[in-house]
């Protein structure tokens, strides 16, 4: 494991990546801030499933415009009372 403060860290950034692309853990430390671990990323992120829920759950016919009746009801008042 290799520790080096932000300055450090600023003068041989280049040579930090190298050892943590080869599995060297480092750490960047500085007095006023929470230490930090540079790690690789990790290559081929998991790929998205989509339709992972079909027929889990119904979408109304009328999903473009949810509330309309309530929402004409609010403005204009109730149909039926008139």
């Amino acid at each position: 494991m290799t520790s080096v403060t932000v300055q450090e860290a600023q003068t041989q950034l280049a040579q930090l990546i190298e050892q943590a692309a080869g599995g060297e853990e480092v750490i960047i430390a500085s007095d006023s801030a929470t230490p930090m671990r540079l790690t690789p990323v990790a290559r081929g992120f998991p790929k998205r499933r989509l339709g992972l829920l079909e027929g889990v759950y119904t979408v109304p016919d009328d999903i473009d415009t949810p509330f309309e009746k309530e929402i004409e009801e609010m403005f204009h008042g109730d149909a039926d009372s008139e």
